[in-house]
């Protein structure tokens, strides 16, 4: 049994921020694979079109989000309408011999301008659709041409001046710039962790005590050495209480324990009642305070009983008795209230 406990506390600590290393990376290789895949970056950094580059080109080399200049527009008389709305007004304009449709946003257009002469615009490069379609056997019809003839006489291609969404793209690229660094945060301090345990979390809560690092010494020792008590995921040595549990590593010394007691939850399937778990809560000087659910109530019995006798100063079970006691000894916790008439005081 001793060998099993050398070095646990640090042993599960690093074995925490292990598995806690997969999810960020993932989430970081996926973001990756995002950003190569989709176009997001172009729309804040539009691909420069001249006249001479073709729509078709552009779009299968993803530089579908552009800037280009547009000369001798004619409105087609035809719009695109969703709900009821205008969304965009057609023209059709000559680039490098080809007609190409044009779509416009109502206030570029000005609501439909019958003649444009030079306009710089932010667009994107769209496959034909079947918008595009109606719209050319709608001027097919007007033309008394074919739709097979006016579709070789223009390009497969148009450009769309509302489907250029610079505000979403920023969005998007905020929201992955924002979960990206957390996730890179999230690496780099849980490869600290590993490789120096006693900067992690549950060692640094030990600060409210002592000095973290001969704390969580002393508390290695005595637990490799000879455990007053274990069950599970959970051991009493001569001076610490110590949790190795999924919501965390805790370290408690036996002296700073203030209040203990347990909490049942029924759990039911509708109307059928299957089990009972217990939560054990401990609260420790320096406003600490630890949840450990889903345990088994002998389990949480034998702790209760074992930490009351190692320090009678503790409060045992939950009542408004206990509580105010310990509201005396913590002092009410701190509050945003709080902080706000602080402020104005010092306003």
């Amino acid at each position: 049994m001793n060998g099993n406990l050398e070095h646990y506390i640090t042993r599960n600590i690093k074995s925490v921020y292990k598995r806690r290393l997969f999810a960020p990376v993932l989430y970081l290789f996926l973001l990756a694979a995002l950003w190569f895949s989709l176009p997001i970056d172009s729309i804040l950094f539009p691909f420069q079109a001249k006249t001479s580059d073709s729509l078709e080109t552009l779009y299968n080399e993803n530089n579908q989000y552009i800037q280009t200049t547009l000369t001798d527009l004619k409105f087609t008389g035809y719009t695109e309408s969703s709900f009821g709305r205008t969304n965009g007004y057609y023209y059709y304009t000559m680039r490098d011999n080809v007609c190409t449709v044009v779509l416009l946003t109502p206030k570029t257009s000005e609501e439909g301008l019958p003649a444009i002469d030079t306009l710089c615009v932010n667009a994107a490069v769209k496959k034909n659709d079947p918008a595009l379609h109606t719209l050319l056997s709608n001027i097919a019809e007007d033309l008394s041409w074919t739709t097979d003839g006016i579709t070789k006489k223009v390009s497969s291609y148009y450009i769309s001046e509302p489907a250029f969404r610079r505000n979403i793209s920023a969005a998007v690229i905020f929201i992955f710039a924002l979960t990206g660094l957390h996730a890179l945060i999230t690496i780099i301090l849980s490869i600290i962790y590993i490789l120096i345990p006693v900067l992690s979390p549950p060692c640094r809560a030990l600060s409210r005590f002592g000095r973290p690092s001969e704390l969580l010494s002393q508390a290695e020792e005595e637990l490799a050495t000879l455990p007053q008590l274990a069950t599970e995921d959970m051991f009493i040595t001569e001076h610490f209480f110590l949790a190795i549990a999924k919501e965390g590593i805790f370290i408690i010394p036996i002296q700073e324990i203030i209040w203990i007691y347990k909490h049942s939850t029924l759990h039911k399937f509708f109307w059928y009642h299957f089990s009972i778990s217990y939560t054990l809560h401990i609260t420790a000087n320096r406003h600490l305070y630890v949840q450990l659910p889903k345990n088994l109530k002998s389990d949480i019995d034998g702790i209760i009983d074992y930490l009351s006798e190692a320090n009678h100063n503790i409060l045992v079970g939950f009542n408004e008795k206990n509580r105010l006691k310990i509201q005396q000894i913590q002092g009410k916790p701190f509050r945003f209230e709080t902080l706000i008439t602080l402020l104005k005081k010092r306003i």
